[in-house]
């Protein structure tokens, strides 16, 4: 009776870390069918690098950048995707604090990381780019900046 409750436990336990590992695969692999197009990002009714008028050139010099740029992005969103799983598991048992705000700092200095590369990505597309070029893709980063709507509350007449 006792083995039977045992292996019925490690089966169970089995089956919801295959499930963990599933899901975390799914999305790191879904993240990485967007690498074939990596200039493609949407702005309005176009591409970027649509509305930037770019030339082939700086297409050539661009592609190289975003492929490596994004692939640093799953990397890292993958281990902070972990890391938010990791932290409801220890919220869920009541872990010590101190092990809740060691996870909290790791997870800060990863999204410090993801802010360094953004910024030394944008650094490194804006010397690409002529000055035109350059005020056209700040103001569409200043408008994929702003969201629509920023409230954390339900919209009015919502959830009673």
């Amino acid at each position: 009776m006792k083995s039977s409750w045992l292996t019925g436990i490690l089966i169970l336990s089995l089956a919801l870390n295959a499930a963990a590992i599933g899901t975390l695969g799914y999305h790191y692999f879904m993240a990485q069918s967007n690498f074939g197009t990596p200039l493609c990002f949407p702005s309005g009714d176009g591409h970027l690098y649509q509305s930037l008028s770019l030339s082939r050139d700086q297409m050539d010099k661009m592609e190289p950048l975003a492929r490596a740029f994004h692939r640093r992005m799953v990397e890292m969103k993958a281990s902070m995707e972990g890391k938010r799983l990791i932290l409801i598991d220890l919220l869920q048992k009541q872990e010590d604090p101190g092990k809740i705000d060691a996870l909290r700092r790791e997870m800060a200095s990863i999204q410090d990381l993801i802010q360094k590369e953004v910024i030394a990505h944008i650094a490194d597309m804006q010397g690409l780019l002529d000055s035109k070029q350059q005020e056209q893709f700040f103001e569409l980063l200043r408008q994929s900046m702003t969201p629509a709507s920023t409230s954390l509350s339900p919209p009015a007449g919502g959830n009673r």
